[in-house]
């Protein structure tokens, strides 16, 4: 892996100073002009200072091939920076315009039965096609020369959300791409063999030639699990190479910070984002809240993962709502409140811009439900007077030394791998029921439920350097990591370890002898089978009782045998017949001078709060005290002199929650601060910030 980028951030225009950058996606090319002077006018009042343009105006750019109209974009761009407003201008390669497809058709992606992709919708274009890589590098290269020393732009917004409709393609120009790949991996093809497992199943090739992609197989047949992990390997990778090809054509004539927007989530697990962000001169995420009670939990999980990503650089929050989304089956606007906690929300993790889709509602196209800074009743709503009071805060809490700080350090890391879930996602595994991206995301609520609020740290990320560690469901261990592990608990540290982790190598071979095989010895537990659990079939076992009061549900670990030095905390209860009762459940180990507990079953959220009291014990960790603790998320960001340190405190529950107030309240929404008691409630969906 090469090193990350050098960390570039954007600069405040000429004559300004440092805020925090707040807007959103501007699409003015959608409204006749006589709307721009309003909407300008709009963005001062709600203290905008930065807006996203062009990202999908191709066919206004290049409404012909070869005939390039900048003019419009230039009055736009013209207008906001005079107004004191900032642009992040898009590559304007998004979607190819209508005249390119007629004319190429070999562009379009082809999905996995060979069916194509046709033009109607957007990102309907194969990353591996030299015939779009070449019109989109024109663009890039006359969007760099037209804006290199433009004074009001100050970022690239290299495409967008790459992958999100093309991440897999089927075609002929991906099956050479993905035999060049596999021979830059592998070197032969005896190597990609012994990788794929090919023996089985009379898969054997004797030449690169043979490979061919993970086309449809028939319907209920399984693919090659190794052919089909490196498959989701290289339609990351060919969508990076794209990227950075854009990226170096834009910067070769035009340097100024770019980045791309990523779509970091708990189940947001397309892309290998952590190894994009090596890439990035800033990371930058697009991030839409979960209906219902884990809203808030998901959002601080995936803003700490992205946090996690940018390795605790400023990064970019270029996407989110003020309400509504579009695009699920019922699409449920924002509680009251919560357009300025979710943002607050992703500031305590350490964005230093918030910014929307979009700046002002769409009256047509298939967006037009979407809400927005603006919505369709005008600035007389609600949704406005909230994006104003979100300016206000933003302009507060830079002025009072927000910028220059960054998220706190926890002292636990829960950690996410994108490969273990590309890896679970097989058809033939123990349980379909089972995937790896539930669980780190289980643990991180489990903990905040007990007090703690944990970092979400990539694999390839500095998770030994915490002082506990929790691997949940890991599923792929190389043998690099597990040697991290090992050299992690030797040294003192603390681990826990799940079901499902360390099952296989990077190559999804599995480690023999027993789970988890690569560190067993670290765990001090042998497991010899999984066990799963559910309801398919009557009579089945779907669920297994704890000695603790947690309940399993999903799939259990057959745990045949512990070392001497592996101490039981939990046991199984259930009817003998099982062959469950009394088999350890959660054990503690001693390994050199630090310790790992085993939780071998899937307890969901509720059943790891539960059990997490006594393993947090057995490792020696403590956790906060007060009667608060599991209400309230408590967030912390500092400068390295601790000279601007910020609390940030979210209600996470819909009763109000009573807490203690040390330091200077700043931003108190949905919150009555009592300040000769130094207490506030905070009301459902409120937040209180004070700078200590």
């Amino acid at each position: 892996m090469t090193e990350h980028r050098t960390f570039q951030w954007p600069q405040p225009l000429a004559g300004g100073k440092p805020r925090i950058w707040y807007g959103g996606d501007y699409n003015p090319d959608q409204w006749p002009e006589e709307v721009w002077d309003e909407d300008i006018a709009l963005m001062k009042e709600a203290g905008v200072n930065l807006v996203s343009v062009a990202i999908f105006s191709w066919a206004k750019l290049e409404p012909r091939e070869g005939e390039y109209d900048f003019d419009w974009l230039d009055r736009v761009i013209d207008k906001l920076g005079k107004a004191g407003i900032a642009v992040d201008l898009a590559s304007g390669t998004a979607s190819p315009p209508m005249w390119m497809t007629q004319a190429h058709p070999e562009i379009l992606w082809v999905d996995y039965r060979g069916d194509v992709c046709q033009p109607g919708a957007r990102q309907h274009w194969r990353a591996t096609s030299p015939v779009f890589l070449d019109y989109a590098l024109k663009l890039c290269r006359r969007m760099a020369e037209h804006y290199k020393d433009n004074p009001y732009v100050v970022a690239w917004h290299v495409s967008n959300e790459y992958g999100c409709h093309n991440r897999f393609d089927y075609s002929e120009d991906a099956a050479r791409a993905f035999r060049k790949w596999c021979e830059r991996r592998y070197g032969t093809i005896d190597a990609v063999n012994e990788a794929w497992g090919t023996a089985f199943w009379a898969q054997h090739m004797n030449d690169f030639s043979e490979i061919v992609p993970p086309r449809f197989i028939g319907d209920g047949n399984f693919m090659n699990p190794g052919k089909l992990l490196d498959w989701k390997r290289f339609s990351s990778d060919a969508l990076l190479d794209f990227y950075k090809a854009e990226r170096d054509t834009l910067l070769e004539i035009a340097p100024k910070p770019q980045t791309t927007n990523f779509m970091v989530s708990a189940a947001g697990t397309g892309l290998d984002y952590d190894k994009w962000g090596y890439d990035v001169d800033f990371v930058s995420n697009d991030h839409y809240f979960t209906p219902g009670e884990a809203h808030l939990d998901e959002l601080a999980y995936a803003a700490s993962l992205t946090d996690g990503i940018a390795r605790k650089h400023p990064w970019f929050l270029m996407e989110h709502s003020t309400s509504s989304v579009n695009w699920r089956p019922v699409n449920y606007r924002n509680e009251p409140g919560e357009l300025v906690r979710d943002s607050l929300a992703h500031l305590a993790m350490g964005a230093d811009a918030i910014c929307y889709f979009q700046w002002r509602q769409s009256k047509a196209g298939a967006e037009k439900w979407h809400s927005a800074m603006v919505p369709h009743a005008g600035p007389d709503s609600q949704v406005f007077r909230d994006v104003c009071e979100l300016g206000d805060d933003l302009n507060l809490l830079a002025d009072k030394g927000l910028l220059g700080t960054t998220l706190v350090k926890s002292k636990v890391a829960v950690v996410f791998d994108y490969e273990s879930q590309w890896a679970t996602e097989h058809t033939a595994t123990p349980s379909q029921n089972v995937r790896h991206w539930t669980e780190p995301l289980d643990w991180f609520r489990a903990l905040a439920d007990v007090g703690v609020t944990a970092d979400v740290v990539p694999v390839r990320g500095d998770w030994d350097g915490y002082d506990t560690v929790v691997l949940p469901a890991v599923y792929i261990l190389s043998e690099e990591t597990s040697r991290r592990v090992r050299e992690y608990v030797a040294n003192g540290g603390k681990v826990v370890v799940t079901y499902y982790t360390g099952l296989s190598d990077e190559r999804d071979h599995i480690w023999l002898g027993g789970y988890p095989g690569s560190i067993r010895d670290v765990v001090g537990v042998r497991v010899e089978e999984h066990a799963p659990m559910g309801s398919d079939f009557p009579g089945a076992m779907d669920h297994l009782d704890l000695s603790n009061g947690a309940v399993a549900h999903g799939i259990a670990d057959v745990i045949g045998s512990v070392a001497e030095t592996t101490r039981v905390l939990e046991t199984f209860k259930a009817d003998k017949w099982t062959g469950f009762d009394g088999a350890p459940a959660i054990t503690v180990n001693d390994f050199g001078d630090g310790k790992a507990v085993y939780v071998g079953a899937k307890l969901g959220r509720d059943g790891i709060a539960t059990s997490l009291p006594g393993i947090l014990d057995a490792l020696g960790v403590e956790t906060p005290a007060g009667d608060d603790r599991g209400e309230v998320l408590r967030v912390e960001r500092a400068d390295a002199t601790d000279e601007n340190h910020f609390v940030f405190l979210f209600n996470r529950t819909h009763d109000v929650a009573v807490v203690d107030v040390e330091g200077e309240p700043l931003v108190a929404s949905l919150t009555q601060v009592n300040g000769s008691e130094h207490t506030a409630a905070i009301q459902p969906n409120g937040v209180l910030v004070v700078k200590l």
